[in-house]
């Protein structure tokens, strides 16, 4: 079986370890690729290879150079990416930023608990409904 892709937007190295840690320790075979930043993200989705075409996106909304949300909004609005589903994974718990990731198509906006073990339980929550409950679409 063929390992699960998973790209990680993420900029907090704390954050990305843990998220790290604990999908190593999941149900499902996966290999995470990291980028710090939007502009990054984008390059590594829209190279012409199409190797680098994830399963699964997790997306901080707070990164530098291009935030979440402009990432978000070029990823849907791009037809050979829209079909990626993208999990915001974010501090905030701000209404309006759960309501414009929405609009902006996101498939779902989970806040990051402050919590260590709270954190794990939640990476690997996503993991295990994204992974293993949902039928995602053919990588093309």
């Amino acid at each position: 079986m063929q390992p699960i892709s998973i790209l990680l937007i993420e900029d907090n190295p704390g954050d990305v370890r843990l998220t790290q840690e604990a999908l190593k320790e999941g149900k499902i075979l996966n290999q995470i690729t990291v980028v710090e930043d939007g502009v990054e993200a984008m390059g590594y989705l829209r190279k012409k290879d199409n190797q680098n075409r994830p399963d699964l996106i997790m997306l901080d909304l707070n990164l530098p150079r291009m935030n979440g949300r402009e990432v978000l909004a070029a990823i849907k609005a791009d037809e050979t990416l829209r079909r990626i589903p993208v999990v915001v994974l974010t501090t905030s718990d701000s209404e309006q930023d759960i309501l414009d990731s929405y609009n902006l198509h996101a498939n779902c906006y989970v806040t990051k608990p402050v919590d260590l073990e709270q954190f794990i339980h939640v990476v690997r929550s996503i993991e295990d409904f994204w992974l293993t409950v949902v039928k995602l679409p053919p990588n093309e």
